[in-house]
Formats: structure tokens, C-alpha cells, sequence
């Protein structure tokens, strides 16, 4: 098997295991509020991931030292969007918003991207594709809904929606920007770089949070919340979508955010022992056949 198609079955394999590493932030979110502050949170987040991928990728991130510093300006960028606003923000608007809001908002992301991925980057999108958008869609919005069509004239917004929005919005735009702005390094190496400019985005943030009399005092737990943020919906997620979407386009890797919310419900039924519906189960009788009809292909590229 040629090494390029082979790439591309992998690609199409892993990109379905990225939003179940990021359903682990709904777990970190609920529990860091009164544990660790949202700024702090995604500093120690991205600081940690940012050193295992630079140790990962020492030698390529020496050798193109100087390639890194000519566009230093798309990496800070690329971690403000990715690690401040997607990172600390969501953090922040958990505090008052709750999960249902923040899958209907975040539901939109993928439609942001597609659309930003067509007009803006240049990418064909089929009719297949397109019916595999509205089939994903109509199984999010089954989920986020508890399958209560009537529950979506009822939700109330607040502060924590708007910091929602802004990570939705930020997002799309990462995605985008990440094809907008093709690199010669690895993914490793670019994400490495990626989070060096989150953190130094993040870290007066964090400074001026840990100055709060209202900042709790650290813990074991706090360190635990980071750890795994970092390895899980950090680290794995990161690299899987930004290897995938180097292959398989930004449109098409999108998509699969639909996931998201489907896999929060098994996560919090798993972990936080919150009943599973058959809600639920609908929504992936639409979500998975969805994201198949995007993601699928008749040739390798």
C-alpha cells in the first residue's frame, strides 16, 4: 500500500477518537471551579504538553529555529486562539453556563469551518458532503435537546455563553488559519511551537489570577486536573486533528466535532454516572452515518 493512502486511512481512522479525547474537558471543566483558576488551568495545560512535544521534536525544532522565528507572529496567533480563548475561556464560561449551552454553541464550529474552508481556503465541498452536515447537525441537535425539541425555546442565556461563543468563533478560526498558514515542520514540532505562543499569551493572565485573595490555595488535585488536560484533550487531540487535517483538509476533519456532544453523554455517564437516554442513542444513529458521508472519500488523495 502506498505510503500516502496509507496515511489517509489512518487520518480517517483517528480523527474519530479527537472529540472523545476532548469530551475529557467536560469532566476537567466541571471539576477545576474552586479547585484551580481557568487561566491557571490552561497555563499548566499547555506548558506541560508544550515540553513533552519540544522534547519529542528537539532536533527539528532546532534545525528550524530560524524558519520558526521569520513567522513567530502566526504561533502566537495560532496559541491565542487555540490556547487562550478555546483553552482558558471555555473554562471560564463553564462557570455559569451549562452543558446543554455549550453543545449548542460549539455544535456551530463545524459549520464555521466548513464554510470558512470553502470561501475562504478554496476546498470543494460535495452535495454528499453537504447531506452529511445537515444529517450530523439534526443528531447533535437531537442530543443537546434530550430529543425535547420544544426544551430549545427554553434556554436561558447568561455571561458564560458569550465566553462560549468567543471559543466557537476562535476555533473555526485556528482550523482555518492552520491551512491558511501551511508549515514544512511535523505536527509535532508545529504544536510545540503553537503552544509556546499560548503560554506566553496565558502566563500574565495567570499571574494576575494567582494575585486573587479568591484563588484557592494549590492541591493535589489541581495538579491532576492539569496533568490530564494536558496528556488527553490536550496533547492527543491536538496532534491527531492537527496531523489529520494536514491530510484530509479542514472541512472534513471539522465535521467530526459533531462527536463532541455524544461522546460528553458517554463520558459523563461513565464517569460522572449521568443517565444515558435514548436520546442519546438516536443522535448517534444520525451523528456517525453524518460524519461518514463528510469524511469519506472514493479515492486517496
Amino acid at each position: 500500500m502506498p505510503r500516502l493512502e496509507l496515511h489517509h486511512r489512518w487520518a480517517l481512522t483517528l480523527i474519530w477518537f479527537t472529540p472523545a479525547l476532548w469530551a475529557v474537558n467536560y469532566i476537567v471543566a466541571r471539576a477545576a471551579p474552586g479547585v484551580v483558576e481557568p487561566h491557571t488551568l490552561a497555563l499548566g495545560r499547555w506548558a506541560l504538553a508544550g515540553a513533552l512535544l519540544a522534547f519529542m521534536a528537539r532536533a527539528e525544532l532546532w534545525r528550524e529555529r530560524r524558519a520558526i522565528a521569520a513567522v513567530w507572529y502566526e504561533y502566537v496567533v495560532l496559541g491565542s486562539l487555540g490556547m487562550l480563548v478555546c483553552g482558558a475561556w471555555v473554562y471560564v464560561g463553564a462557570k455559569t453556563t451549562g452543558a446543554m449551552n455549550i453543545a449548542l454553541i460549539y455544535s456551530a464550529s463545524p459549520v464555521l469551518i466548513a464554510l470558512g474552508a470553502v470561501v475562504w481556503l478554496g476546498e470543494r465541498f460535495a452535495a454528499r458532503q453537504v447531506l452529511g452536515v445537515v444529517v450530523a447537525m439534526a443528531g447533535v441537535m437531537h442530543v443537546i435537546v434530550k430529543g425535547q425539541w420544544t426544551a430549545l425555546a427554553n434556554v436561558q442565556w447568561v455571561a458564560g455563553d458569550g465566553w462560549i461563543v468567543l471559543a466557537m468563533v476562535s476555533w473555526a478560526l485556528y482550523a482555518l488559519l492552520q491551512k491558511k498558514w501551511p508549515s514544512s515542520l511535523s505536527a509535532t514540532a508545529r504544536l510545540a511551537a503553537i503552544c509556546a505562543g499560548g503560554v506566553l499569551v496565558l502566563l500574565p493572565f495567570a499571574v494576575w489570577e494567582m494575585g486573587l485573595p479568591s484563588t484557592p490555595a494549590w492541591s493535589r488535585q489541581a495538579t491532576w486536573l492539569i496533568v490530564v488536560a494536558a496528556l488527553l484533550p490536550g496533547l492527543g487531540a491536538y496532534l491527531i486533528y492537527g496531523w489529520s487535517q494536514k491530510i484530509l483538509g479542514a472541512s472534513r476533519v471539522a465535521v467530526t466535532l459533531y462527536l463532541g456532544p455524544l461522546y460528553a453523554a458517554l463520558a459523563a455517564w461513565g464517569v460522572l454516572n449521568e443517565p444515558l437516554g435514548w436520546h442519546h442513542l438516536l443522535g448517534a444513529a444520525l451523528i456517525l452515518p453524518g460524519v461518514f458521508l463528510v469524511t469519506r472519500t472514493t479515492r486517496a488523495p
